[in-house]
């Protein structure tokens, strides 16, 4: 089952704790409750296949705590550039595609999240507290962010000023922000030792080793491990492909074959 079909499975909030973000998959609950009225087999089936999934729970449910926390943060995100359009679950769904027949609860559970009273700063607060011990899931939370911030061409102010701040709740630095925002908003005018993590005084042997190990480090293989779902993979092969632009820039400008 993908995470778009277990999120009705995690309408208890057990992956969440409670919290801000465990009140919107209640309210989700309650609003498919209602929904699944004349679809008890197709629920039945559902649930079945959630107690097959429980015995990797833990996994699966840091994925579901990761996908509701981008889609409350993107919902919020949705409004920081002033103008709140009809469009904005399409724009989320042109970057992490969804299967047609989940895509009317993840509309719902979007529309919920930009509804809510609940400020993006208490999700962003409750994400961060989730996987204090993983800020590299934070990262991944962040970078799918940007991934939508960028989706309609256009970084607004706005957009800019709230992703700066979820990257403060989320403990991030200002380094690890600037990294992503440039391997979003022009890589090809970043600087590749930036990019790469890397001074520029270093030697050809170590850069060859920081970048395999930052290949390593952000394969989609090293994401899912660290409790990402694999629908988000994108943001993996997004970021390689940046990194091996600023490796492949570096390596002409020295001369490496």
């Amino acid at each position: 089952m993908s995470i778009w079909g277990k999120l009705a499975g995690a309408a208890a909030g057990v992956a969440l704790g409670g919290g801000p973000l465990g009140a919107l998959i209640g309210a989700f609950a309650g609003h498919f409750m209602i929904d699944r009225a004349g679809h008890e087999h197709h629920d039945r089936e559902r649930h079945e296949k959630n107690r097959t999934s429980s015995e990797d729970a833990v996994r699966s449910q840091d994925q579901i705590a990761f996908t509701i926390a981008v889609i409350a943060l993107a919902a919020k995100l949705a409004k920081a550039d002033g103008t709140v359009t009809r469009d904005e679950v399409d724009m989320f769904k042109r970057v992490f595609p969804i299967p047609p027949e989940e895509e009317g609860n993840v509309g719902q559970l979007f529309n919920l999240a930009k509804q809510d009273v609940a400020g993006f700063e208490a999700y962003a607060k409750q994400a961060a507290y989730l996987f204090r011990a993983r800020p590299g899931v934070l990262e991944d939370l962040l970078d799918s962010l940007f991934l939508i911030a960028r989706a309609d061409g256009n970084f607004h102010p706005g957009e800019q000023e709230y992703l700066h701040r979820v990257a403060e709740i989320f403990g991030l630095s200002e380094d690890q922000y600037q990294r992503i925002r440039a391997a979003h908003f022009g890589p090809d005018k970043a600087d590749p030792y930036f990019i790469l993590s890397v001074d520029r005084s270093i030697s050809n042997d170590d850069l060859k080793r920081a970048y395999h190990k930052l290949v390593k480090e952000n394969h989609p293989d090293s994401l899912t491990a660290r409790g990402v779902p694999p629908e988000f993979v994108r943001t993996a092969n997004e970021r390689l492909a940046t990194i091996n632009a600023a490796y492949e820039r570096i390596c002409r400008e020295r001369g490496i074959s």
